[in-house]
């Protein structure tokens, strides 16, 4: 009860200093990249670490690039236009501030409504606009069609996304996608790949269906922003997988805390409830129904705090810490400003197994400090023993690392080259208490290859016209040994690449033409080869292609 009073308390005294609205975009839009692309070319300053972002603060850096049209290529230019149309509502909304438009204010023109186009030219289901609520409707539906292995499979999916305003305070959005997949290749478990993982709803011989959900409501104000919802978290800045926080794992539901109140500083807060996946035997109970018990599973949390330093131009230095726990909800992990690590100690006693899994986490980023460049790096801590960090008899380090950089315009206008290398040591995400595990209903929420296994990433993006562009890939991954649970407690550590080995050698082509704002149509192709070893060291290869066409409507 003391919990449920600390939230509402917190909510009312957010509501009372809020006087704008947030309204998260889905961190799969394509303005992410090109506003990524713009602050690399030095246009603007983007702070894009979290994710996803909010379309006031999208519009405002479309707004600034506005004021340099001269300094970006047509395809830009043309790319800008086409992004402003689709940010009405949060140019009329300007912070918050109600915009004078032809001598007459929003506050006094009379309510709005259209199908089909918004008063701004953007095609919608529906758009209805008044002094008070404000929303737009959109379908969404896709057709994907294509071979893997030789053997045909489809995806279809439907749903429906929607967001708005209501009165002077309030954002919130919703989209709801139901999937399902055909063939006897599809790919059941998504687990070994860096498609996000699902939660099957029904299955049969050949065929998976399952819904996704991204929800939230927000408020903000002139210094930060307050929401609740369901959505994916990203942290961090990779095109092969991020290794703190990523898109693997389904949607959780969270609460998430932004200020910035100064321009070299800003502080984001997490907490979110994870799905873990093991039922609690003594709270469980039979029902009317002898062999159909009611299951309950144990609760799982997720603690996160960052703080973000901008000293110069382009660049920054972020500072984070996490904690899964689980069991109960905690007091000490929903104060932002709380030391996990120190708050686990006084919790378990330094008890190990009443403890909790805490991790720390580092990125630098520099963007346009060399011309149209951007160089990024991510350190991920999950175990580290600093007493015996040089001692090879005595180390027990579970880190993971990326380093990345990306080169835009060079030589070629609209051309983006990118190159990536990322390593995970033994054991990161793992830990021996199956409901603090760094995981989310099975799917690990860092990167996708998991622990003991390193990549190597490269790619180029070329934009041909406005909304067509193209992208070719290769990756190379080394992956080792699971172990067993011991083994991540034993010093010194069990080297790198330990066990078995695996060898995959990636890569693929991808053509996608964005129609208009929520109309896609795209061509993939995928080549995959592994090469796995077998208990008799030797090795097994084999290779397959992945093959398709879609024409989707909606992110």
């Amino acid at each position: 009860m003391k919990t449920q009073i600390y939230i509402l308390s917190l909510l009312f005294f957010t509501f009372s200093l809020s006087y704008s609205q947030t309204v998260y975009e889905p961190v799969t839009s394509d303005v992410y990249p090109y506003l990524d692309k713009m602050a690399q070319k030095g246009l603007i300053e983007f702070n894009d670490l979290i994710k996803p972002l909010s379309r006031n603060y999208i519009y405002q850096k479309l707004e600034e690039l506005t004021a340099k049209r001269k300094s970006i290529s047509e395809v830009d230019k043309k790319e800008l236009k086409f992004w402003l149309k689709d940010y009405g509502f949060e140019k009329t909304l300007d912070n918050g501030k109600l915009r004078m438009e032809n001598g007459q204010s929003q506050n006094e023109k009379i309510s709005s409504s259209s199908w089909f186009k918004d008063k701004w030219g953007r095609y919608r289901l529906y758009s209805y606009s008044s002094k008070l609520f404000k929303v737009n409707l959109d379908p969404i539906f896709g057709y994907d069609i294509g071979s893997r292995d030789g053997e045909k499979r489809t995806h279809f999916w439907n749903g429906l996304y929607f967001y708005g305003y209501l009165g002077e305070h309030l954002g919130f959005s919703f989209s709801f996608r139901d999937n399902s997949e055909t063939g006897n290749t599809i790919d059941r478990t998504k687990a070994f790949t860096p498609v996000t993982g699902i939660v099957t709803s029904k299955a049969g011989s050949n065929n998976i269906q399952y819904g996704e959900v991204q929800t939230s409501i927000a408020y903000d104000w002139s210094w930060g922003s307050i929401s609740v919802g369901k959505d994916y978290l990203e942290w961090g800045y990779a095109s092969s997988g991020k290794i703190v926080l990523s898109n693997k794992a389904p949607t959780y539901p969270y609460i998430r805390l932004d200020i910035r109140p100064t321009k070299w500083m800003s502080f984001n807060y997490i907490h979110a409830w994870l799905s873990s996946d093991v039922i609690d035997s003594s709270a469980s109970y039979s029902t009317l129904r002898p062999t159909q018990d009611r299951i309950i599973y144990r609760n799982k949390y997720l603690a996160s705090h960052t703080l973000t330093l901008f000293p110069g131009k382009g660049i920054s230095f972020a500072l984070g810490e996490s904690v899964i726990y689980s069991d109960k909800l905690e007091l000490a992990y929903l104060f932002p400003l709380m030391f996990f690590r120190e708050a686990d100690h006084y919790l378990s006693k330094n008890n190990n197994n009443a403890g909790a899994n805490s991790q720390f986490f580092f990125n630098v980023s520099s963007r346009n400090n060399i011309p149209n460049t951007h160089l990024y790096g991510t350190l991920y801590i999950d175990e580290i023993a600093i007493a015996d960090l040089f001692n090879a008899s005595r180390s027990r380090n579970q880190i993971a690392f990326t380093l990345g950089s990306s080169v835009t315009d060079l030589p070629i206008n609209n051309l983006t080259f990118k190159l990536e290398f990322t390593k995970l040591f033994p054991f990161v995400y793992r830990h021996y208490i199956p409901t603090q595990t760094y995981e989310n209903h099975g799917y690990v929420l860092g990167h996708w290859i998991q622990h003991n296994a390193d990549l190597v990433y490269a790619s180029l993006n070329y934009r041909i016209i406005r909304g067509l562009q193209a992208t070719v890939w290769a990756e190379y991954i080394r992956k080792g040994g699971d172990g067993v649970v011991d083994d991540q407690y034993t010093r010194p550590s069990k080297p790198f690449l330990f066990g078995l080995r695996k060898n995959y050698t990636n890569w693929g082509f991808e053509a996608k033409y964005q129609i208009t704002h929520q109309l896609f149509a795209r061509l993939k192709y995928q080549s995959y080869y592994s090469s796995i070893q077998q208990s008799d060291l030797s090795f097994v290869d084999k290779r397959f292609s992945d093959f398709s066409v879609a024409l989707f409507y909606g992110l």
